[in-house]
């Protein structure tokens, strides 16, 4: 493979799409494909082209993936009647973007090795807001020679790439994250409804925490949602359930206890079983809020998520 030239991109719904749209304006020329094809609407107004079948995508260079959990990658790239590797033709490099299981990752590598495709984990940290405002964080793992080729493309998708070496390490390491997610906004969750209880707001609680040492750009971006209670959905605690299945998963083979990632999985799953499946996994606050014996209101502040797009 000496140059590359065409992309493809599967999958266009909250993070594939944003994605999809910077390689556009980063110059690349872009097919995707989605499966309700109304979605690629915002993409191809930006530039890029659209197809009707995953296959189409064959003749691409080099092809990203976005999807939603390990039986979608599995389709997209191994169904025997529409897979983009049982296709007559593949590309030369499919990248996937998702967050999927260990042994997902490996058997779709192993189909594209017997294709001779390279395969190759990138698996991101962020939400549409965070790709619009160039800060997404990028996770990489697989031959280290693919990964020159292919860098300046994944790094045209935001601000940060870490290659973590060979196979599925990335998987691994963008599961770890999740679960620092999940345990970090349990925590968050605690201390505003104690300051509730307690008499003080929760915009100043948390206006002192994301101007100290243990705020982050995750803490400043999830203000809105934890001050106001704007639960729009940028990651559902349906999927971060996934993600705590599959670390505590890994934490089993591995024999390693984790007591406080199995009970924030817990109250994920009560997250769930309160009604909140559809919403942003920040309702963690209304259940933490539930079980102290109150109800939050919106406090109505002007408050910023520190995302102002590029």
């Amino acid at each position: 493979m000496t140059g590359i030239n065409t992309l493809g991109w599967i999958g266009l719904g909250n993070m594939g799409a944003p994605l999809a749209t910077r390689l556009v304006r980063a110059g690349y020329d872009v097919a995707v494909w989605n499966r309700t094809a109304s979605k690629a609407e915002p993409v191809v107004s930006a530039g890029a082209s659209q197809v009707s079948a995953i296959r189409d995508l064959g003749a691409r260079d080099v092809v990203f993936s976005m999807v939603s959990a390990s039986k979608d990658l599995e389709h997209v790239m191994l169904d025997p009647e529409v897979g983009l590797l049982t296709g007559d033709e593949v590309p030369d490099v499919v990248i996937d973007c998702s967050t999927v299981s260990v042994e997902t990752s490996r058997k779709v590598r192993e189909a594209a090795d017997a294709r001779g495709v390279r395969f190759f984990s990138a698996p991101v940290s962020g939400n549409g807001k965070v790709v619009a405002a160039g800060k997404l964080s990028v996770v990489c793992s697989g031959d280290e020679e693919t990964f020159a080729m292919v860098r300046p493309m994944i790094e045209a998708l935001g601000r940060s790439v870490t290659y973590v070496g060979e196979g599925e390490a990335a998987r691994l390491v963008k599961v770890y994250h999740n679960l620092l997610l999940g345990i970090y906004t349990q925590a968050l969750a605690e201390i505003l409804v104690l300051g509730e209880k307690g008499g003080v707001k929760r915009e100043d609680i948390m206006d002192f925490i994301n101007n100290s040492v243990m705020g982050c750009m995750f803490s400043q971006y999830k203000t809105p949602a934890l001050v106001n209670l704007d639960f729009h959905p940028t990651f559902t605690p349906v999927l971060l359930r996934k993600d705590f299945d599959l670390g505590l998963t890994e934490a089993r083979a591995h024999e390693v206890p984790m007591p406080i990632t199995n009970l924030t999985r817990d109250i994920i799953e009560s997250t769930i079983g309160h009604g909140h499946a559809t919403e942003d996994f920040a309702t963690m606050l209304l259940v933490a809020a539930a079980n102290a014996g109150i109800e939050l209101k919106s406090e109505d502040a002007d408050v910023s998520d520190g995302l102002d797009p590029e």
